[in-house]
């Protein structure tokens, strides 16, 4: 079974409403953290896992920089950049620097190549990260939702309410956690409000240092004296909340519309979790999708076939009538121009076709007067398939099978 892709954000170790710069800055620790030139004498095996955190990290930052396909990526997730099909993983770490230099020239500076240990740091491990550790930040859950649309719903777009049990932010504490404000609060005795602690371990390479968040305030550098008599401190309680969901025009089945900041709310205040709507589109009794393109299977009566004439074609927006050439034979296609679904706004433009299937039927019972009529017609020449009309039936029967 294949491993399941980590959310981007998750990867780079930042938050969903992450700055440019942040999200620079978290990448650029990565890459020197999991470059090549970094492995020294360790094991293959740490040598490959390395290698492996630093390609999924350059495909978070491929995509998380890029305004354009940061919005995708958060508003249908990985199906919305391609699918994520894990493209970095497969490719030699000298095609990711040749490809993407662009981006290492961004980040490290120089159109020379990536070199993590240059002048592009300004000076190595130093100012280059913002110094120190910054104070925990929670976030809230995300939510999962599911939604069915029918295809004419997934032609126009629409707005669906649901009614979603979560955790919502206490309205006593306004978020805060404490019962009288920030009165209740104190400076952390163990890590002095800085939020982590540092130890100090001895290993065979010398005194090692380790940062790490304060076990006592998690990493907030307050500790609450007097709890919030309704959160208990946490500053969320359970709630209910009607949230509006916008599903954009061209959706298909499978795909995954996030809605940012509607998930539960976070403690102490912190960024609220999303909420990811799973899109479920219902079979329709007229169509079969194929991509943006609606298929439909149009039965006529053996006279209209050979006599040619006018029929109705359901489409999404109504029945129209559609031309009977005389003589169409049973397997013909017809295609009505932009009668369609839309392109899902960031994947193409303009409107899917419809194409229309011809079947002729064969009464499979006669009056005595039809019976008559058919036999008086049996011998007629004209009735039987010449060559043309074998071969055209015989390349289209081939065409089923290629």
């Amino acid at each position: 079974m294949a491993e399941q892709k980590r959310d981007y954000y998750e990867v780079l170790g930042v938050a969903k409403n992450a700055t440019e710069q942040e999200i620079k800055t978290a990448y650029k620790k990565m890459a020197i953290k999991y470059h090549p030139d970094r492995q020294g004498d360790k094991s293959e095996a740490e040598k490959k896992e390395a290698e492996a955190k630093f390609k999924e990290a350059a495909e978070a930052y491929d995509v998380l920089h890029d305004p354009q396909k940061r919005q995708r990526y958060d508003q249908f997730g990985f199906a919305g950049v391609g699918g994520a099909s894990g493209g970095y993983q497969n490719m030699s770490m000298d095609d990711i620097f040749s490809q993407f230099g662009d981006i290492f020239g961004d980040l490290f500076g120089g159109a020379g190549g990536f070199n993590p240990f240059g002048s592009g740091f300004g000076g190595g491990f130093g100012s280059g990260f913002g110094g120190g550790a910054r104070k925990a930040q929670h976030r809230g859950g995300d939510l999962r939702l599911k939604v069915r649309l029918t295809l004419k719903e997934c032609a126009t777009g629409v707005t669906k309410k649901f009614k979603v049990k979560k955790k919502i932010t206490c309205n006593h504490c306004h978020g805060s956690g404490t019962e009288h404000g920030s009165g209740d609060t104190q400076t952390c005795p163990t890590c002095h409000g800085s939020g982590y602690v540092l130890r100090q371990t001895r290993s065979m390479f010398g005194m090692m240092q380790t940062q790490s968040p304060c076990p006592d305030c998690g990493g907030e550098g307050t500790i609450i004296k007097n709890k919030c008599h309704l959160c208990g401190g946490t500053g969320v309680t359970t709630g209910e909340e009607v949230i509006e969901v916008n599903i954009p025009a061209g959706v298909q089945d499978g795909m995954v519309v996030n809605v940012p900041g509607k998930g539960d709310a976070a403690i102490h205040n912190g960024i609220p979790g999303d909420i990811q709507v799973f899109v479920e589109v219902e079979q329709d009794k007229n169509f079969v999708r194929q991509g943006n393109d609606l298929i439909h299977n149009l039965l006529i009566d053996i006279v209209t076939a050979t006599l040619g004439g006018s029929v109705e074609v359901p489409t999404l927006d109504g029945a129209v009538k559609v031309k009977i050439d005389p003589g169409t034979q049973p397997g013909k296609v017809l295609r009505l121009r932009g009668k369609g679904l839309p392109a899902l706004k960031g994947y193409g433009y303009g409107m899917g076709d419809l194409i229309v299937n011809v079947s002729v039927y064969i009464p499979e019972s006669l009056s005595r007067d039809e019976r008559e009529t058919f036999e008086r017609m049996r011998g007629s020449d004209n009735l039987r398939p010449n060559v043309s009309a074998k071969t055209n039936f015989f390349n289209r029967f081939k065409q089923m099978f290629e």
